[in-house]
Order: structure tokens, then sequence, then C-alpha cells
């Protein structure tokens, strides 16, 4: 089943090369971060895993994780693609053990910002709002040697500060990051408090009020004033890039 899988997806992608989105992906990526791509357009790979999610959705658990495996393990940038998207689309049978497989598989095979962010978003963003105990993990990553576990450690929030969640976890794991050399770092935790900045609804969907949404914007933009000396400009201006105009004026300031 699983190589038959694999085999299909493979064969589907190098059906599905596009020349114009092969090329232009040589602008998204630095030089020496470049992943291997087969020149696919990202809406068609999304296509491509949701159609083949449907041929395995009825399998095992540890059997989709073998297929993810498989994908990941190729390095390149569409086959990651779609092993996200199986992975996320598992997240109703989610345990705590499957942690370590998360973090495994961006300890061994993440190597480039889409990558991580794809899969830590989606998969490792879910995880954690299903089992908030395992924030410490994060925090841990944060001092880890591996460059894209510690930008893990920050966008694996994205999707909880959009809806309000875990601002105090975020504001430590931003001051821990805080003076990371690594521009895909500060990047990351930039974007992880640009977030937190816009809280816009709870985890149904509803409209958060307006004194929490306040509340938030308040929190970032004090972290932000309290370390602007000794803050990157480049997680700087992520974390500020959509605040009102006066906000970025004022942290903008020398």
């Amino acid at each position: 089943m699983k190589e038959k899988i694999i085999a299909e997806i493979r064969q589907t992608l190098n059906d599905c090369v596009d020349e114009k989105a092969l090329k232009s992906s040589e602008r998204y990526f630095k030089e020496g971060e470049r992943p291997l791509v087969y020149g696919v357009k990202f809406s068609e790979v999304n296509k491509i895993g949701k159609e083949f999610w449907k041929e395995i959705k009825d399998c095992s658990k540890k059997e989709i994780f073998a297929i993810c495996e498989e994908l990941w393990k190729s390095k390149y940038l569409e086959e990651a693609v779609i092993a996200c998207t199986f992975s996320e689309s598992l997240h109703k049978k989610y345990e705590p053990a499957d942690f370590q497989i998360f973090e495994r598989w961006i300890e061994k095979y993440v190597c480039n910002w889409a990558d991580c962010d794809t899969f830590c978003n989606h998969t490792v963003g879910t995880f954690i709002m299903m089992y908030p105990e395992y924030i410490k993990e994060l925090k841990r990553w944060t001092k880890s040697p591996n460059r894209w576990v510690k930008r893990a450690s920050a966008v694996s929030l994205i999707i909880p500060a959009r809806i309000g969640l875990f601002l105090d976890d975020i504001l430590e794991i931003a001051d821990i990051l805080l003076l990371d050399e690594d521009d895909l770092v500060q990047k990351g935790y930039g974007w992880m408090l640009k977030a937190a900045s816009l809280t816009e609804s709870t985890a149904k969907g509803k409209e958060i009020n307006h004194e929490i949404k306040k509340k938030h914007l308040e929190a970032i933009f004090n972290f932000v004033i309290k370390n602007k000396s000794r803050m990157p400009r480049t997680a700087l201006r992520y974390a500020i890039e959509k605040m009102p105009q006066e906000l970025r004026a004022e942290a903008m300031k020398k």
C-alpha cells in the first residue's frame, strides 16, 4: 500500500510540472537553502494532497505516518507539503506520543522555512492546542542547535496566537529567542509576535471582545518597546508590521 501510494503521488507530481513554477521557486529561497522541487504550483500540490488523502484516510494512523515519513525523506518540497496535508488531516487521532514523531521529523527532515512553517503552523500548532502541556517542549526547542527546531518553537504558535491563546508563553519564547543571530529564527518569532498582536477570533470562530484584543496588542507592543534597543531589526519589523501606524512609529524611534 505504502509503496503504491508513494509511486502514484510522485508520478502525479511529475505529470503536473510547470516550468514557470519551477523557475519562480528559485526566488523564494536563499542560495544553499533551496529544497529540491518538482516545479508544481502550490495550489496544485494542495489539490493533489487532498485527492490522495481520500485514498488513504481509512488506513491506520501508523500506516499514514509511514507514508508521511517516506515523503519527508525525499527532501522534495512538494512531497513535504503533501506529508503535511496527511498529518494535519489526522488531527482527530492525535495522541501525546505523537509529539516525539513530529519532533523527529523536524530534526531529521525539515530543511527550509517552507517545510518548517507548513508543518508547524498546522500539524504541530493543532497538537499544541489539543495538548497545551507540551508548550514546555516548544520552550526546550528554543535551545536547539538546529535552526529549524528553533524556528519551529515560534511558528508552531502562529495559529494559537491568532485565536488569543498562550500569550504569556509566546512572550516567554520570544524573550528566549530575542538575541538569536539567525535571521530565519528572528523572522519566526517576529511573525509569532505579530500574530499575537492581531488576535481576531476564538477557536470556535467567534470574535474576541475588544478588551482582550486591546490587551494582547498592548502586551506585544510593550514587549517590543522594552526590548527594541536589543531586538534585531528583522524581528522588530515583523512584530510591528500590522500594528496601528502610531504604534509602529513609536516602536521604530531610535
